[in-house]
């Protein structure tokens, strides 16, 4: 069959050449069009239900929301959990699918339930479905700058013009507004006018509802022309609100001026905007529709504000912009992708000694890697840091090297000689096409169980599996049809033999001590099984940890106040941590997010604010040289704002930890129970004992209680007494103290709410609400207080919810030390001094919970990797014994690559492991080569031990060469320092120092090992005499 293959493309090669320009062309089309984002899509597949229920408390939301749309979303098909919150108003449920659902149809699922939840919570409030997007979609944020505007004035702008504008552009899902002061009519009605005339609230309201309204009576005809019936009764200023008739009475009319005062005043608010230290401004965050391509998504938002024509003195400022990692990350992998193809032809050259054969291999590389993007677009992978960062130009042409190599070396000629240089490139082609596409299909056999890992980190290395696939599977294409056919071309005349070249002397020494191995066979094979005990005992003292951190070239800080603060204290103290954080000389500005945007995508409390801090280049740093020293001063320094918390991270890592667990630290412990005054007891004594481990770093509880809250608790016998009902209490208290939206006002295509209440004199503390008067059905008026105990309590903050138990989270962040011994740490301390209760559990998440789900789906697929070269390893020499030598490269591979991990520190993480999974099927490479070469030769009648040498310096050359190619091409990976090398380097390290320990297995125990393993049908080996 490969024969036929390779007779073929030689006998048509001018076909080859053609369908050569063919597949370039379509692989450059594929190429434009790629999306391109810094990383893969991390984000489980989750649907978002939010539902804003105003003026309701946190347990009023969990009881009379969360709970009810919780119960109707439990048991759709091929859900993996339900997760929410209850806030002051808010209710935020998340339902998380697996993978492989439509992201569409979840949605459509979730409609559907929907459906049925609504009949169960209060009449009015309407659950909606989060944006489509990913933890990543939040890809440009900007704040509004405008020289005497107000922040009213800057959200005005922002909301009704410079927001409906960028919802226009293609591949933007939504656009959130943080900040800012949103512009109401608040009609302040005087209790003691509305006595005197006879009027309660609820007439003030009903009379500003009627009278606030457009109508239409069809249309007449008149002469040759309709002419439509339109009534314009709506109020269109603050005078036509203040002209409004409530009462008339023998001829004169009350009006709402005559008991009210109309003002322009800011909705309440549960967030805000700070910038530099300099107060409040308005901020808006384009988002991402799931699947967009982020580098153009931003190139059309910017274009879209650039366009955009603003109001003079105002200016748009932005502060994070994803498309700056996107390009870092995307020029990590084009520096270290041109680096290691100059390398990897920088051996080829040397070893190879022909300019022309060295650049027919070179070619292999671009020409896979168009195949690797056909791969891509077939499975809708973006060209980001993990797709395309892990492929080794090395490992794609190492069946090119092989080809060419082998070619080569047929192709010298002495004078004289009979010479046709299209039977010497078939026979060499012959001689090992069934090596190469065997050891191809192994290399790309051990990427295949990485198509089935689950979770974030399936998420993370399918893209580098599927494209890596593609491209070998290129290569071997290529190195079976092209490199044959090039060669005839380029080398039609031959290679003349030379003397001797530098090689050889190489060559001589290689052979000296390989018959010193043989001769010592016992003490050779003895120093490789002391080294591979050593290794894999030493396994257990590397540090763990799930990934490394991306250094995203920014931090974000997420402080928290106390609970119950106000929004003012909350402002001025952020204020005071911007102020200290831009003290620091590699600080070029700071933003604080407080609380929650106008679109609830963040449940956060108004204690709580994420704080972005931009930094110059690392390079220009003073006060520190790296990130975490930087972090470890800013928290010294931020101690003297008293009664703030902090959790240092980076903007991106933060959201994809938040919406994906929806806990934002390396670790947590979740405490599972009911009663949440036990919970938090139990919370506190987890917290003290995970802070008094080492390493523990930012360490905090959730805050679930000690929110003040003005409870208004109604005395049924006194409503008994007056005739009255809980409605008349519930109608005054929202409208007079929270004040009820009656109506809006249009301005052009603003609709400004107009809003009833009573004026702040009469609302501004416990004793003032408790003398509201509340009209009875007899006409008297009842103060509050006489209806109802009215006091200041204690109650919840937030209620979380995971799969219908309420939790509270301990978390905290590692620094110092690696995450796996400070989580065994931890849960050894806290076994030991927590008692859970009947009823009660706890269970580990954060970061942690990813790498111990990806270590226990290791356990599978490195076991399975294994497996899968055995099988194909029996398949290629049809002898156990064989395929059991060969296959003893992947334990001396291990020595290297955990050596490696060793000495540059590196702890062992999902990136080092997916390395090792690599690793072995690179390693395996060169032994099935030489073994085969050995095996054709004692079939020539050769004795085994000249047959072992023969064979063995023979293949010398093509063994270094593939080794020193798939080495070098992996050198840029390991020392690169820029965007996103954090997560190259471990892999990148294994591959090269398990390729180091595995070509001296290959050169030398491997041929002592051969007379061992060999087949006695071959004829006989000195081992077995």
């Amino acid at each position: 069959m490969l024969n036929r293959i390779i007779d073929f493309h030689l006998r048509h090669r001018l076909f080859v050449l053609i369908g050569l320009s063919g597949l370039i062309a379509a692989g450059l089309y594929t190429l434009s069009r790629l999306p391109i984002d810094a990383f893969p899509d991390l984000t489980n597949n989750q649907v978002v239900i939010i539902t804003e229920c105003p003026a309701m408390a946190p347990a009023e939301v969990e009881q009379l929301v969360t709970f009810p749309i919780e119960t109707a979303l439990m048991g759709m098909p091929r859900t993996e959990g339900v997760r929410s919150i209850s806030k002051l108003g808010l209710s935020m449920v998340t339902v998380v699918f697996e993978d492989a659902v439509n992201t569409y149809f979840a949605r459509q699922l979730v409609g559907e339930r929907l459906a049925e939840a609504r009949s169960r919570i209060p009449a009015g409030l309407e659950p909606a479905l989060g944006p489509v997007a990913t933890a990543f979609g939040e890809v440009y944020q900007y704040t509004l700058e405008g020289q005497g505007m107000s922040a009213m004035d800057l959200k005005t702008l922002h909301e009704w013009q410079i927001k409906h504008q960028l919802r226009t552009v293609p591949g933007v899902n939504e656009v959130n507004t943080w900040g800012g002061e949103t512009q109401q009519y608040a009609i302040e009605v005087d209790p003691v006018k509305l006595q005197r005339y006879g009027l309660t609230l609820r007439d003030v309201f009903q009379r500003v509802a009627e009278n606030n309204v457009n109508f239409g009576g069809g249309y007449i005809e008149h002469a040759a022309e309709q002419y439509t019936v339109r009534g314009l009764g709506r109020a269109v200023s603050r005078e036509d609100l203040e002209t409004i008739v409530l009462l008339a009475q023998r001829g004169t009319s009350v009006l709402v001026r005559d008991v009210a005062q109309v003002r322009v005043t800011a909705m309440q608010r549960q967030g805000a905007v700070l910038r530099d230290g300099k107060g409040e401004t308005v901020s808006g965050m384009a988002i991402m529709l799931k699947g967009e391509n982020g580098l153009r998504v931003i190139e059309r938002v910017k274009e879209r504000l650039s366009s955009l024509r603003l109001p003079e003195g105002v200016r748009i400022v932005p502060f994070y912009d994803q498309s700056t990692v996107i390009r870092g990350t995307i020029a990590t992998v084009r520096r270290n992708l041109i680096e290691a193809g100059l390398l990897v032809i920088a051996v080829l050259l040397v070893f190879l000694g022909n300019i022309k054969a060295a650049l027919i291999v070179a070619a292999v590389i671009p020409l896979s890697l168009l195949v690797g993007f056909m791969g891509m677009a077939v499975f809708g992978i973006s060209a980001n840091l993990m797709s395309l960062g892990a492929i080794d130009f090395g490992m794609i042409v190492d069946g090119a090297v092989v080809m060419m190599e082998n070619a080569v070396r047929r192709l010298h000629y002495k004078p004289g000689e009979d010479f046709n240089p299209v039977e010497r490139v078939r026979g060499a082609a012959y001689e090992v096409a069934r090596p190469i596409v065997f050891a191809v299909a192994i290399i790309i056999a051990v990427y295949l169980p990485i198509l089935f890992l689950e979770g974030l980190e399936g998420r993370m290395f399918r893209p580098m599996a599927i494209t890596v696939c593609s491209a070998l599977i290129g290569s071997l294409i290529f190195a079976l049809t092209v490199v044959p056919t090039a060669a005839t071309f380029a080398l039609g005349k031959g290679v003349k033999e030379e003397k001797e070249g530098w090689f050889e002397p190489v060559r001589r020494a290689y052979i000296r001590a390989l018959n010193a191995a043989l001769r010592h066979r016992l003490a050779t094979v003895g120093v490789g099984v002391v080294a591979v005990a050593a290794a894999l005992g030493s396994v257990g003292w590397l540090g763990t940890e799930f990934m490394p951190r991306l250094d995203e070239g920014s931090l974000l800080i997420q402080t928290r106040k106390l609970p119950g603060i106000s929004l003012s204290e909350s402002i001025e103290l952020s204020n005071r941590v911007e102020q200290v954080v831009k003290t620091f000389p590699e600080v070029t500005g700071v933003v604080s997010k407080l609380g929650r945007p106008d679109l609830a995508t963040e449940a956060m409390g108004i204690y709580e604010a994420d704080v972005y801090v931009l930094l110059k280049p690392v390079e220009q740093w003073t006060t520190a040289r790296t990130k975490e020293e930087l972090v470890q001063k800013m928290a010294d320094k931020l101690e003297q704002v008293p009664g703030v918390v902090y959790n240092f991270t980076q903007p991106m890592a933060m959201r994809l930890d938040e919406v994906v667990s929806g806990i934002k630290a390396d670790v947590a412990l979740k405490i599972f129970g009911e009663d949440s005054r036990v919970l938090e007891q139990l919370a506190e004594k987890a917290l003290r004992a995970m802070a008094a481990v080492p390493g523990a770093a930012d360490e905090q509880m959730e805050i679930i209680s000690g929110v003040a809250e003005l409870r208004i608790q109604v005395d049924r016998q006194a409503l008994a007494r007056y005739g009255m009902n809980v409605s008349d209490i519930r109608q005054v208290v929202e409208t007079a103290i929270g004040g009820a939206q009656v109506s809006e006002m249009i301005e052009g295509q603003r609709r400004i709410p107009i809003v009833v209440r009573l004026p702040e004199s009469y609302r501004r503390d416990v004793e003032a609400i408790r003398q509201i008067q509340v009209a009875a059905p007899a006409g008297e008026r009842i103060p509050l207080g006489s209806l109802a105990r009215v006091e200041v309590a204690r109650g919840p903050e937030v209620i979380s919810r995971e799969n219908g138990q309420r939790r509270i989270v301990v978390q905290s962040n590692v620094r110092g030390r690696d995450l796996g011994s400070f989580v065994a740490a931890a849960q050894a301390k806290i076994a030991a001094e927590l008692n859970l209760p009947p009823g009660y559990s706890i269970a580990w998440g954060g970061q942690f919970e990813n790498q111990q789900r990806a270590m226990q789906r290791l356990v599978i697929v490195l076991p399975l990797s294994i497996l899968i070269i055995f099988g194909l390893l029996f398949a290629t020499f049809d002898s156990v014994s064989q395929a059991l030598l060969i296959l003893l490269n992947v334990p001396f591979a291990l020595v290297g690559g955990i050596g490696a991990l060793w000495l540059r520190g590196i702890n062992l993480n999902l990136s080092a492991s997916i390395g090792f999974i690599a690793l072995f099927g690179v390693a395996v490479l060169n032994g099935i080569v030489m073994v085969t070469y050995i095996n054709q030769l004692r079939i020539r009648g050769i004795p085994c031990q000249q047959a072992v040498v023969e064979g063995a310096a023979t293949r010398l050359r093509p063994v270094l060469m593939t080794a020193l190619v798939a080495s070098f091409g992996f050198i840029p990976m390991a020392t690169s320092t820029s965007t996103g090398a954090e997560v190259q380097r471990p892999l990148a390290t294994v591959v090269i120092g398990g390729l180091m320990t595995s070509t001296v297995l290959t050169l030398f125990l491997l041929p002592a090992l051969y007379s061992w393993f060999s087949p006695r049908k071959m004829g006989a080996c000195p081992a077995e005499k």
